[in-house]
């Protein structure tokens, strides 16, 4: 395994960071760092000899924290901030069809499974509706429930 950042280079977390029990000033599942915030890497190490684990200050929130790789981009790199992230509940605000038939009503919720920033005009999503019907759709389309 190959570490993709290095010691003191700065980097954002793409996700919302809860504590998992480890950081005794803040409750248990509470919000250590928003997606979005920067820090810096101070360590390196290993979890179960198959995942890189980041310890990264994030001073402006006074916490130093463990981020898996995959939860971290370079603080440079393009970031786009959206509403909803994955596991969200979220309700549509519009109804929605594929090929003019309805396939979810206004109002119906659904959970996030997939977050794209990279999608042009706007962030898209992958959301789940009843358990059976996956649809990518627009933050537009998109409410907190």
């Amino acid at each position: 395994m190959i570490p993709r950042f290095d010691y003191a280079e700065a980097v954002r977390v793409v996700k919302n960071i809860y504590n998992d029990g480890s950081h005794p000033d803040s409750a248990r599942g509470g919000l250590l760092v928003r997606r979005g915030a920067t820090g810096h890497v101070v360590d390196i190490g290993v979890f179960l000899q198959d995942q890189i684990i980041y310890s990264v200050d994030f001073t402006d929130f006074g916490r130093v924290i463990g981020c898996r790789e995959t939860e971290l981009i370079a603080a440079d790199a393009p970031w786009v901030d959206c509403r909803f992230e994955f596991r969200d509940k979220v309700r549509t605000v519009k109804t929605l069809s594929v090929n003019g038939e309805i396939v979810v009503e206004c109002g119906q919720a659904g959970e996030i499974l997939k977050v794209m920033r990279d999608m042009k005009p706007a962030v898209q999503y992958q959301v789940l509706f009843d358990n059976t019907r996956i649809l990518q759709v627009p933050e537009s389309t998109l409410t907190h429930c």
